[in-house]
């Protein structure tokens, strides 16, 4: 039985059938077999949604120059359940439909750099991977970006989906370093959603202190 078991564990295919077989794939809306229909992949339209400046300035966002979202939840109902999938169920494969959203809002210039917006190493762990890694490798192969890990994040912050507005703009100020001597005039900071934009605006201000000229955010939700 053990050889059996390493033969089925050293073998991809066999694995994902041992898989499927004792914990089968469902869809978004339920459907057995896949992680996403083609039916549901049609259902994530973008409805882009786009914070300027002077409000973000509005809501006490400091360091931002903007933020870009492919779409909002209210306007997209299976983005959610997508992006809870695919961060919670760890469903890599995901991140081509999600990074395709952010590619729609994307806003080419030369120069520019993706950064992803990093996580604590006990959270990345726990989780297999950094989610926002994955959305802006899609986004910089099918855009022509350029990714470079700017900032480390120096502690973990707990989840600021359990946390009030207030609660959230404060618990991750100081999580962030910046690792780079060198830096580009633009950045861009992927991320999977922004809802106060607490944590883009926390890796901004390392950005913006350390020289970047410009930092938006570019993520898939805006919740």
């Amino acid at each position: 039985m053990a050889n059996g078991l390493r033969l089925i564990y050293n073998h991809p295919l066999m694995l994902h059938t041992f898989l499927d077989f004792f914990f089968p794939r469902h869809s978004l809306t339920g459907e057995e077999g896949q992680w996403i229909t083609d039916a549901e992949r049609e259902q994530l339209i973008s409805h882009p949604v786009i914070e300027t400046k002077e409000q973000l300035r509005d809501r006490e966002i400091h360091f931002l120059d903007e933020i870009r979202a492919g779409s909002s939840y209210h306007d997209c109902p299976l983005l959610k359940k997508a992006i809870h999938t695919f961060k919670y169920r760890r469903v890599r494969s995901l991140a081509e439909d999600l990074g395709t959203l952010i590619l729609i809002i994307a806003d080419w210039e030369e120069g520019t750099v993706l950064c992803p917006v990093p996580l604590h190493w006990t959270r990345r762990f726990a989780r297999g991977f950094n989610q926002s890694d994955l959305l802006a490798q899609v986004v910089a192969q099918k855009g022509g970006f350029t990714v470079a890990a700017l900032l480390k994040r120096t502690r973990a912050t707990g989840h600021q989906m359990r946390r009030k507005r207030r609660e959230r703009l404060t618990a991750v100020r100081g999580a962030f370093r910046c690792m780079e001597p060198r830096l580009p005039e633009r950045v861009i900071l992927i991320d999977d959603l922004a809802t106060t934009g607490a944590t883009l605006d926390a890796c901004a201000e390392v950005l913006k202190n350390a020289g970047v000229k410009r930092v938006e955010g570019w993520v898939v939700a805006h919740g």
